[in-house]
């Protein structure tokens, strides 16, 4: 293994270590003591804590359902898909478990369950985030999901995900009723939307597409003034059957009303579309990691 490859190994574990860290803190000291079920096994852990406080001083910890469920889940795997896809998801699962072992509980009053379901929101989502850029993953039900698709080809994976997820999102409806349910939702959307942010890096731009009997001059203003490259590529239209140049520019969010001022002022006619760009990379952006 050269030093690159060694410095690839260990930035997957340090991004693996702090996701699963903080999925755990969200869990553990926030969506638990509120009550809130977001989906997924440890959401499932919270349900069961909660049935079981009768039975079980404290409940059942969420770590010992997380284990209890993951251990038929992997071994069903094994058996189905073979090691190879078991290996990696393993070292996750143990990482999140041994987390929501140790991390200490802190209750949550009733009156900051908004700050609770955002800011629980924003910390798993980081920690999912990490998780998924290390290309490790922490078993649950997306391992299920992917079991569950190979007899249920005629649904994606995604939707058997938010199958799986709602129908426990809907046991939390049971258990703890609809006003906690309801914050959970909030820090489901938040989830979702930071977890989004992070994989993509917050590289957002705009890709403007303009159609121009001008195409050249504002080519130029584009590079002149806005300091932008411009890829030129030839189109034909199906109606008109004339060959049109097309010019394609990415820019920051905040160049691109400079992008549409140009391009009117120079053809008050020329078509315009204006897109997002999740993330970009290369000369003039952020610069791909190596």
């Amino acid at each position: 293994m050269n030093i690159r490859d060694y410095g690839k190994y260990l930035r997957r574990f340090g991004f693996l270590g702090a996701g699963t860290f903080l999925m755990a803190v969200a869990y553990k000291s926030l969506y638990d003591s509120a009550g809130m079920v977001t989906g997924g096994f440890s959401g499932i852990g919270v349900i069961v804590k909660r049935i079981s406080e009768g039975v079980w001083h404290g409940g059942i910890p969420l770590w010992l359902t997380n284990t209890f469920l993951n251990i038929p889940l992997f071994i069903a795997a094994y058996l189905i898909e073979g090691k190879g896809f078991v290996k990696d998801t393993l070292i996750g699962t143990v990482l999140l478990t041994l987390y929501l072992a140790v991390l200490p509980s802190y209750p949550v009053p009733e009156t900051d369950y908004l700050l609770a379901s955002v800011y629980g929101g924003v910390i798993c989502g980081v920690g999912i985030g990490l998780v998924l850029k290390s290309g490790f993953t922490t078993g649950g039900t997306d391992m299920f999901a992917v079991l569950l698709h190979r007899a249920l080809r005629h649904y994606s994976l995604a939707k058997i995900i938010q199958m799986l997820d709602g129908i426990i999102v809907a046991a939390g409806i049971i258990v703890f009723g609809i006003k906690v349910s309801l914050y959970a939702i909030i820090a489901v959307y938040v989830t979702a939307l930071v977890t989004d942010t992070v994989l993509e890096g917050g590289k957002h731009a705009r890709a403007a597409i303009i159609i121009s009997d001008k195409n050249e001059e504002i080519a130029q203003a584009l590079i002149n003034k806005v300091e932008r490259g411009v890829t030129r590529f030839t189109a034909s239209g199906v109606f008109s059957n004339k060959e049109k140049i097309v010019l394609l520019c990415i820019v920051s969010k905040k160049e691109i009303t400079q992008v549409k001022e140009l391009a009117f002022d120079i053809d008050n006619k020329c078509f315009l579309i204006v897109g997002d760009v999740r993330e970009v990379m290369g000369e003039g952006f952020v610069q791909k990691l190596q």
